[in-house]
């Protein structure tokens, strides 16, 4: 059965066990699919407003739609249910945060957080990290709320990861990111900044970013995904005419949740980032996006052919 600590926590994530109808009804899942910024929706960001009692920035909603991985829950939700219909053997488990990264990044290490990690989360980190807990929050009770929501998340992402990844499975961590590497600093005029940045006279001179990045190494340029997965995990995009990057963006910086993951699991986890507007009707950097489910599905099915093949290759099986 379950760990009865492994369950959907209100406010802070839903876990979801998606079980082929072949698959024995204990049976351990043997994909993780996280999705740590899976907070996207106006409706999110609303509820955790009103638990706090702090002072923010005007419009910080506006950041909160820029920064927040739109089609990230969606695409591990059809990518589970594409894995079972390819496999009816398997177990899948998906865990979706629920917790605005505007507020609280649960893709950082905070004090106290993961017991072997080797460094906490600072004001601001680089490159390109943004703060775990942004520099606007000043009330004393919402820090304490939003540590506390953050630790529930963390512990319950640590335990499933042992629960997977220690029984010989695999765990896939999925991000979107907007489509330009925009540099401003998270602060108190964080919302200007931002408007400057997109400006329609600013925002094309911006880096774009790769289609997709495979977050792989850490600061020492260790690998600590599986070759073979990666080498899956090209020869599948490659029907969608996109070559992935490997750390084209980002690396496994220690300050993040994933790299700790992945080091304590090497060659059993992936992180990765599918650009935003691949995924959406229409990129709306402050607005509410919408997704578009055939775009979603169409990266479910690339990732589904890339894990069914390394599962191939990794048990023998046909």
């Amino acid at each position: 059965m379950l760990d009865d600590a492994l369950q959907s926590i209100p406010d802070v994530a839903d876990v979801t066990i998606v079980r082929g109808n072949a698959a024995p009804s204990d049976a351990v899942a043997d994909l993780l699919l996280e999705m740590p910024h899976g907070a996207t929706r106006e409706a999110d960001f609303d509820a955790l407003v009103a638990a706090l009692r702090g002072t923010y920035p005007h419009n910080l909603r506006d950041f909160f739609f820029v920064n927040t991985d739109v089609g990230s829950g969606e695409l591990g939700a059809r990518l589970a249910e594409r894995v079972i219909e390819g496999d009816p053997r398997r177990t899948v488990m998906t865990i979706r945060s629920r917790i605005p990264r505007t507020f609280v990044d649960c893709n950082r290490i905070l004090n106290g957080a993961l017991s072997d990690a080797s460094e906490t989360a600072s004001p601001s980190v680089s490159p390109g990290v943004t703060p775990g807990l942004p520099p606007y929050v000043h009330d004393e009770y919402d820090r304490d709320l939003l540590v506390a929501r953050h630790a529930a998340y963390t512990d319950l992402v640590s335990g499933a990861m042992e629960h997977v990844c220690g029984s010989g499975g695999t765990a896939l961590t999925l991000h979107t990111y907007a489509p330009r590497s925009v540099d401003v600093e998270v602060d108190e005029h964080i919302v200007e900044s931002l408007h400057a940045a997109y400006a329609s006279k600013t925002v094309a001179t911006w880096p774009l970013r790769h289609e997709v990045d495979l977050i792989t190494r850490d600061g020492d340029g260790r690998l600590l995904a599986d070759p073979a997965l990666l080498a899956c995990v090209r020869t599948a995009f490659a029907a969608l005419d996109i070559e992935p990057a490997e750390n084209g963006t980002y690396y496994l910086h220690p300050a993040t949740t994933a790299a700790v993951l992945a080091a304590r699991y090497p060659g059993r986890t992936l992180c990765l980032e599918v650009r935003r507007d691949l995924l959406v009707n229409e990129f709306t950097p402050f607005a509410e996006m919408d997704v578009a489910p055939d775009r979603i599905d169409r990266f479910a099915a690339v990732l589904e052919t890339a894990l069914r093949s390394f599962r191939r290759l990794a048990t023998g099986t046909a």
